[in-house]
Parts: C-alpha cells; structure tokens; sequence
C-alpha cells in the first residue's frame, strides 16, 4: 500500500476533534501539500483493515509521509510523533538551541500526557457518557481548571510556552480552543486568553480549523 504512494502529497487521517486539528494547522503552517481522507468516527472506520496497517492503536490523527527519512513512504500514527517528524522534517516549529528543545518537549509532552486526556475524560463524561456520574464530571472539570492554570502561569512572561511559536503551542491550541466545551472560565485565565486570541487569529490556524467533515 505505501509503496504506491511515492509521488503523492503528505496524507492526513483526520476527523474533526482536537487532535485531528493539531495536524491539519501543522500542515497549513508549513504550507506543504496534503490531502485529507476522513475517518467517520462515528461509523466506526478507524476500525477498517486499511486504517489499523497505518494507526494500529484505532486512533486519529495518522499520516502517511511518501518521502519518509530514507526516500521511502512512512506511516506514523499518534499526534505528537508525528509533530516532531514534520518539524523536524522541514527544520520548523522545532528550535535547534538543545535547552530550548527541551522547553518544546517538556510541553509537548505535557499536552499529550496530560491535557488531551484529561480534557478528553471531561468532555465524555459531560457530554456524551448515558450515565451521568457527578464524580468523574467533577474530578475531570478540576483537574481540567488545573492544567488550564499551570499553562496560564507558563505564559505570564512569555508569549508562546517556549517563548517562540512551536510544536508545543500547536499541540495545545486545538485544546485551549475549546474552553467552553470543556466548560471553563476563560476568564480566570487572562494569559492564556491572550495566548489563544494570538494563535487564532494566525492565517495557517484559520486554514488547518476550517477543514470540515465531508
């Protein structure tokens, strides 16, 4: 399957949710080409044979690279993987400066370990789980105010988590973005209220949130 895919554009795996969005505004900030193909979440398509070969973990977002690091197609599935490959990839997003990588990476992984789940536990048993169950609402919207504090004491001093733009800010944007969703007070929050005015109004961010389901 990979092998026909040589001469074609980065391919991106996407459904509409936060994760799927950190990629498709990585895609537009670099400005390279891609195709979206969407996988219905709802109608249980990241469990079709041709998608688990790329994403074994059932999971969006996943991208099939045709000109991997040797010449040949790579497939990579999970959010931040596949950040770091892209940045690192096209020499963007991701500093060279040892230290400062560092400050990237410890946010990125902050984001990945810790705000997508946590975020992503609240907005299910809010919103979606048939049984609502005060206690997990309640642990998931505190734990979710937290992590939304330490990344407002993170950006009193600075404007992006590692003082420039960079993978670490893409990955928490589509989060951050959806403060009301996650039921928060944006307001107890002004730096990083500030934070998500800056990156929204960035042209590539528009592009990459503006991909819709089919």
């Amino acid at each position: 399957m990979l092998d026909d895919l040589e001469d074609e554009p980065i391919i991106l795996y996407f459904w509409t949710t936060p994760n799927g969005y950190k990629i498709s505004i990585m895609l537009e900030e670099l400005g390279v080409p891609y195709d979206v193909r969407f996988v219905d979440l709802t109608k249980g398509e990241q469990f079709e044979p041709e998608f688990l070969a790329i994403s074994p973990n059932n999971k969006i977002p996943a991208i099939v690279d045709p000109d991997g690091p040797d010449g040949n197609p790579l497939a990579i599935f999970e959010s931040g993987a596949i950040l770091r490959h892209l940045a690192r990839k096209f020499d963007a997003f991701y500093p060279a400066n040892e230290r400062v990588k560092a400050d990237v990476d410890e946010w990125l992984f902050w984001q990945v370990g810790g705000l997508s789940p946590m975020a992503g536990q609240y907005n299910h048993f809010a919103h979606y789980a048939p049984e609502k169950i005060p206690y997990a609402i309640n642990r998931y919207q505190k734990e979710v105010e937290r992590l939304f504090s330490v990344m407002n004491k993170r950006l009193a001093d600075r404007p992006y988590l590692a003082g420039e733009y960079s993978i670490a800010d893409i990955a928490c944007f589509p989060w951050m973005h959806n403060w009301k969703t996650l039921d928060q007070d944006i307001s107890k929050f002004a730096n990083l209220a500030r934070w998500i005015a800056d990156i929204e109004a960035r042209p590539a961010v528009i592009k990459g949130l503006a991909v819709k389901k089919p």
